[in-house]
């Protein structure tokens, strides 16, 4: 790959956008331009009424992300120290924040920070060959930022032995974690992705977007906060124009047509 070569490659076809990163010779690793590629991406999906899906990927077969690129070039530890948030924080919060669902293909690797684009994803699809981990304890680091978003996704004491010994799970493991949906050989990866991308695509935009926006703010209520706060949401739903049009065509037995409103 050339130094000109994006770091992100986009398409975006039938409201599925994928989001593919290109840097194989580095194991797909994160450096500053991709953190901020990343977050832009992100940041610009969740104002495109025409994207219902996000495929978050990776070129190549060895790699969905190894986490920080540690090349001393390549930036990536460079903090300013007078701004209080980081562009690898700040990627996490703005793809948190992306009102349609983000599916990770992951297609090898996906380690330290990539674990994080793992967190930050609603689904997942591993290639049978994939490892998971969080090594950083090995090179006298600990996955700081990371750890806001998974110690809420694996049990404690498994999240607390990755941690800790910096060693990996299989794909076999990560399922029996709950870490993925799927685990599928490399040749089925992106048709059992495409698949899973096209179930969501095809339903309302609406209903979708308003109910990850739900999902995300219960998170951390108690029961009696949660079920008030979705007591509420339950009367706003049927005054969208989707509820609308999913009423109808379910009563006269035809296909909705969703306007996303």
């Amino acid at each position: 790959m050339s130094t000109s070569d994006p770091v992100l490659i986009t398409d975006k076809t039938d409201g599925i956008l994928r989001l593919t990163i290109n840097r194989p010779a580095r194991r797909n690793a994160l450096n500053d331009d991709l953190i901020v590629e990343l977050d832009q991406a992100f940041a610009a999906a969740g104002h495109d009424p025409d994207v219902r899906v996000i495929i978050l990927g990776a070129v190549g077969d060895k790699a969905f992300c190894a986490g920080a690129d540690l090349n001393p070039n390549a930036g990536t530890f460079g903090f300013d120290y007078a701004e209080p948030t980081t562009t690898y924080a700040n990627l996490l919060r703005t793809a948190r924040k992306t009102p349609v669902p983000v599916i990770a293909r992951v297609n090898g690797f996906c380690l330290a920070g990539g674990m994080g684009l793992l967190a930050i994803s609603d689904l997942a699809v591993a290639s049978d060959n994939a490892k998971f981990g969080l090594p950083e304890v090995k090179v006298g680091l600990f996955p700081m930022q990371v750890a806001a978003l998974m110690q809420t996704m694996l049990p404690p004491r498994k999240f607390a032995e990755m941690c800790y010994t910096g060693e990996m799970l299989d794909a076999a493991a990560a399922l029996e974690c709950g870490l993925v949906n799927y685990v599928v050989g490399m040749d089925d990866l992106d048709s059992t992705v495409d698949d899973l991308a096209a179930k969501i695509a095809q339903n309302s935009p609406a209903a979708i977007k308003r109910g990850k926006h739900a999902l995300t703010a219960m998170h951390g209520m108690t029961f009696e906060q949660g079920i008030a706060y979705m007591e509420a949401q339950v009367g706003l739903m049927p005054l969208t124009e989707d509820a609308q049009e999913g009423l109808a065509a379910f009563a006269e037995k035809r296909a909705p047509q969703w306007t996303g409103r």
